[in-house]
């Protein structure tokens, strides 16, 4: 007979089921109607019901007039209404694969939604989490790390808004937020939020070209395909997304039926062939044209000539094309897309004759010949050191210009950023430190007190790789200029590298690291780490005999130190060199920068 004390240890044995994690390369979203106050009706949970399906529906009309013709990567966006601990909301998950920008067409269209709908409360995270926080990492208060931003990040009427803690004191927050309590605080303390012009415009930095960027995320090309596979494009272009990804994650397995010296069996045969243009992502486009793939023995003579252009490079790609359809459609792996299944059944209609392939005369005259330029693939070193010192613009006529507009501004904007950290005389060993955001008052922070002021930043510090080899060679006890010997002595911290420091504070600081680099040395020699023949020196140094071998100076002594330090280095190098076994490593790298090769190892 069951009694209560065993029906409370029934349920002391449940543990609550933890929430799965978001695979990688996926956004996950969630749209919340919450009105500030909450309305007093009768049935709430219907209200909240009617309003998300308003924004499904206009969600419906975004997606077709913004992105009219657009290509995902693996997967589109999409809304669904879900209920959780009660509460109705809309949500959705997105796999972008390795286009990024499928990712931010996600944030765009949740961002114009709120602009929409001023009720509604969107929260977007991916696998690394609050990624919208990572962009605008460099403005964030320091309080705002990733324990405690769960629930606290929010975009409504297209304002990023940020809940405070309860008390900012300065320091670190340890306090988190569940949704309860956020969904309390966002209608009945509207004043609880950061809303800062700085951090936003931080946020949603790739945005700025939208909507404009959705159309420029795409790629025409010219490409020689079998019928059969140019018309399952002009079905559906989007097929073309999942018979590129085949190609490029291929295995043994999906190769077979290519492997086959006879084409009959293939259902994708390189027989009637036609040159049409196709619409890529560029994600997918360059996937497709950077890979090695050599001719597979069913498709043995089918290519024009190398010399041939651009019909051999038309040809090629088609065939990588045509065969990464065929993988998609063989390979077991893949039998469960939906894109898959409806590929088949368009196949099946062609064998019945209920659907007719186009011929040449329809193709040539109704359907698109659009084909982009490449440049944008093209890259060279020269390219990139040009745009990153801002001189791309106006330097080659015949279109040498390193990627797109988008592309050199971010280069730009990266190696911007670098410079600033480098320059920050504030950051300390554990990175650049921020100001806290005067949190205490109940207003938003006004935009003029975002215009952070940037005098007396150091623009002309940068990185010298002389300069690094050289100080590196005298870490190493090598002579940094010819004729020079050997200087450990010379403090690798030593150096100027601002040059707007005040002369006092500078000659405070060299100070400073001359006395804690002859401490460190002094408690090293003392424990003779820096020494291997320690013992037989003070045994020389303490015998006095000034007849046989004469008596070691000190001066003697200090050399005999240095050059044992030397002998520690060089053979814990040569230990470091014989434990990466030939391949890469940190102490082959550093030999290689000063230009400096070492001989084979033979030891065995």
């Amino acid at each position: 007979m069951t009694t209560e004390e065993d029906i409370a240890w029934f349920k002391s044995t449940f543990r609550p089921i933890p929430k799965p994690e978001l695979p990688d390369d996926s956004v996950e979203y969630f749209i919340y109607y919450l009105p500030s106050p909450a309305p007093a009706v009768i049935d709430e949970a219907a209200e909240t019901r009617a309003r998300l399906l308003e924004v499904q529906r206009t969600a419906a009309e975004l997606t077709k007039d913004l992105l009219k013709g657009y290509i995902w990567q693996r997967e589109s966006f999409r809304l669904e209404i879900n209920k959780d601990d009660g509460m109705t909301y809309l949500g959705g998950r997105t796999n972008y694969g390795d286009s990024i920008e499928d990712e931010w067409v996600v944030v765009y269209i949740l961002r114009e939604l709120t602009k929409r709908h001023k009720d509604i409360w969107v929260k977007v995270v991916d696998s690394d989490g609050e990624f919208l926080l990572i962009e605008a990492a460099g403005t964030l208060p320091a309080w705002l790390e990733p324990e405690v931003a769960d629930n606290r990040v929010w975009i409504n009427q297209g304002d990023l808004k940020i809940i405070k803690p309860k008390q900012d004191t300065g320091k670190k927050v340890t306090e988190k937020l569940s949704f309860p309590q956020a969904r309390k605080i966002i209608q009945e303390e509207p004043t609880c939020f950061i809303k800062s012009t700085m951090i936003q415009e931080e946020a949603f930095y790739r945005l700025r070209n939208y909507p404009k960027q959705i159309s420029e995320n795409l790629h025409s090309a010219l490409v020689t395909i079998p019928r059969k596979v140019a018309f399952l494009l002009h079905q559906k272009p989007a097929y073309i997304s999942p018979a590129v990804e085949a190609f490029y994650v291929r295995d043994p397995i999906a190769l077979k039926p290519l492997r086959a010296k006879d084409s009959s069996d293939l259902t994708f045969k390189p027989d009637d062939m036609v040159t049409v243009s196709v619409r890529f992502t560029r994600v997918g486009y360059a996937q497709l044209k950077s890979q090695e793939f050599p001719v597979p023995s069913s498709w043995s003579g089918k290519l024009p000539p190398v010399d041939v252009e651009p019909d051999y490079t038309r040809a090629e790609t088609g065939m990588k094309l045509a065969c990464g359809f065929e993988m998609l459609l063989y390979d077991p792996h893949h039998q469960d897309k939906a894109a898959v299944r409806e590929m088949k059944l368009v196949l099946e209609d062609v064998e019945t004759g209920d659907e007719e392939l186009p011929t040449n005369e329809e193709i040539d005259k109704t359907w698109d010949k659009t084909e982009d330029d490449e440049k944008w693939m093209d890259i060279s070193f020269e390219d990139l050191d040009r745009e990153l010192k801002g001189n791309g613009k106006g330097k080659d006529k015949d279109g040498g210009n390193f990627g797109d507009a988008g592309a050199q501004e971010n280069l730009q904007r990266i190696v911007a950023r670098f410079e600033e950290f480098l320059n920050d005389t504030s950051a300390g060993f554990d990175g650049a430190e921020f100001d806290d955001f005067d949190t205490d008052s109940d207003v938003d922070i006004d935009d003029d007190e975002d215009e952070l002021s940037s005098d007396g930043e150091d623009k002309e510090a940068s990185f010298d790789e002389e300069e690094f080899a050289r100080m590196m060679k005298e870490m190493m006890g090598m002579p940094s200029v010819p004729g020079q010997g050997p200087s450990l002595a010379t403090p690798l911290l030593n150096r100027n590298r601002i040059q707007d420091l005040d002369a006092d504070e500078e000659e405070d600081d060299t100070e400073q690291i001359k006395e804690l680099s002859r401490q460190m040395e002094a408690e090293l020699k003392g424990t003779g780490v820096l020494d291997l023949n320690r013992k037989k020196l003070q045994q020389q140094l303490s015998s006095g005999d000034d007849t046989s071998k004469g008596k070691i100076t000190d001066a003697e002594a200090e050399d005999y130190d240095d050059d044992n330090a030397n002998i520690n280095l060089a053979k814990n190098l040569l230990e470091a060199l014989h434990g990466q076994a030939g391949t890469a490593g940190p102490a082959g790298n550093m030999l290689s920068m000063m230009g400096l090769r070492m001989p084979k190892d033979d030891r065995h």
